[in-house]
């Protein structure tokens, strides 16, 4: 008689990280960078290509950015096209956006 296993599957919190919460982390913020640097097995962090873009490219002072923090940021979190998820279309980068993405940060 073969002994049957349960395997118990939990499925885990996803949480989409906006542009701005990028840009606040590659800032230093302290919040999201407890959570990314924790690797908290509970929470999937998901961000899209396009988010990444605009966080990206709305650094004003690329000196400011620490690359061990980009590093670690792509290394915990899942990046998926930005199509697939919203179903629109990449958008290009503009000065309006990035003001808007900065205000907050």
């Amino acid at each position: 008689m073969k002994k049957m296993e349960k395997t118990e599957k939990t499925e885990k919190q996803k949480m989409l990280i906006k542009p701005e919460a990028i840009l606040r982390y590659l800032k230093g913020e302290e919040k999201l960078h407890t959570l990314i640097t924790t690797q908290n097995d509970m929470v999937q962090l998901i961000t899209t290509d396009q988010y990444l873009y605009e966080a990206l490219g709305s650094v004003e002072n690329r000196n400011e950015i620490d690359m061990n923090l980009l590093v670690k940021f792509l290394e915990v979190t899942k990046i998926v096209p930005h199509e697939d998820m919203t179903k629109e279309a990449r958008k290009i980068l503009t000065h309006e956006r990035v003001d808007e993405l900065r205000k907050p940060a």
